[in-house]
């Protein structure tokens, strides 16, 4: 029996080798690893791809988040409007800040912020917004930035999920004042290992971001802040560069194969994503809604098809985050994805045959009583 994974890393890797290994040894032999000039490089070159002035690496999209606030600001006694639905690393930083997460219903279709619930909850200590672009689809950006703009509160996209994603034919992560990318291995830009990034337009913002990754200094020794040690690893931003370069085809095969996946799917009891016009999804996960969502991972692991859970419970359910508020009810729209939602694997070195293999599962499956 084949098994099918929800990714496959290794695969990537070998498509990339020949350009990879002889820069990974270059590297290895210079001597420079931290911040070093393949992480400037790679700055340059992901800032204009995301169409920003300016890409500040660091260790992790966790940290990207907490530098991107802080610069912004926040402190402790704020307020910073958060999705009920996201993974906890979009808000811990917040909270280490001091400051407490209002928690958002997501919009039904766009799994993201929805913008009326989001008025509704701005207050005279609201400091920012969080609009996360879950599982690879753009939020109401324009909407977003309607409302930041009247409130004078910042806005930051996080696009942990999504880079390669466009609203209006325009790069996310350059609506918001801030943006912030995480590379973990398994997004759709990934490193081989932790790394993440901060987006801005803004000289000042970017060059406190600078500052703050490296112990609150900007030149060696002179540290004018208490800050962290949060820096891109030369090796990791040069991974990070070559695959940059393969990220446009690898997002347009993702969207060709969950088109088939939505195509094939099409008359069964579950709910497929959406694509919006205007809206180009790039498809991190591939996210199915279906009440029976842990008898179909059972059925599907028996099959040899890996699935996974983005995410089991929302952000104001889990006990972590019960001293900021939230009670089972309160979001519905959040709660249901939770229950429902199963992620069926989509890499871009799937094959259509493979994406035929799952559905004609999936199918089998709602065929059983």
């Amino acid at each position: 029996m084949k098994t099918i994974p929800l990714c496959d890393l290794g695969q990537e890797y070998t498509l990339i080798r020949k350009e990879l290994d002889p820069l990974l040894e270059k590297i290895l032999s210079s001597g420079s690893y931290v911040l070093g000039p393949e992480s400037d490089r790679f700055e340059k070159t992901l800032a204009a791809y995301c169409e920003v002035r300016h890409a500040v690496g660091v260790n992790s999209g966790t940290d990207a988040i907490g530098l991107a606030a802080r610069a912004a600001g926040v402190k402790p006694g704020d307020e910073v409007i958060v999705p009920a639905m996201t993974f906890i690393g979009s808000i811990e930083p917040v909270i280490l800040l001091g400051a407490r997460p209002i928690f958002v219903d997501i919009d039904p279709v766009t799994y993201a912020l929805d913008a009326g619930e989001v008025r509704k909850k701005i207050s005279p200590k609201t400091k920012a917004i969080i609009a996360v672009h879950l599982y690879g689809m753009p939020a109401d950006l324009l909407a977003l930035q309607a409302i930041a703009k009247e409130t004078g509160v910042t806005l930051i996209e996080d696009m942990a999920q999504a880079i390669g994603c466009e609203f209006n034919g325009r790069k996310i992560g350059s609506f918001g004042t801030l943006a912030c990318l995480s590379f973990y291995p398994t997004k759709n830009l990934g490193a081989c290992g932790d790394a993440g990034a901060v987006l801005t337009s803004d000289e000042e913002l970017a060059d406190h971001v600078r500052q703050l990754r490296n112990h609150g200094a900007k030149i060696k020794y002179q540290h004018e802040e208490v800050a962290y040690n949060t820096r891109l690893d030369d090796i990791q931003a040069a991974i990070l560069r070559v695959k940059l370069g393969h990220l446009d085809e690898w997002n347009d095969r993702r969207i060709q194969l969950a088109r088939e996946y939505t195509r094939r799917l099409a008359g069964l009891p579950v709910t497929t994503p959406k694509e919006l016009p205007g809206r180009k999804h790039t498809y991190h996960v591939y996210a199915l809604q279906t009440p029976r969502r842990d008898a179909l991972r059972e059925f599907l692991q028996k099959r040899g098809i890996s699935s996974a859970l983005h995410y089991p419970i929302p952000l104001h359910l889990l006990p972590a985050l019960r001293p900021y508020g939230g009670r089972e009810g309160d979001f519905p729209n959040s709660e249901q994805l939770a229950r429902q939602m199963v992620s069926i694997p989509l890499y871009p070195h799937m094959t259509l045959d493979d994406v035929g293999t799952v559905s004609d599962a999936i199918r089998d499956f709602f065929k059983t009583p």
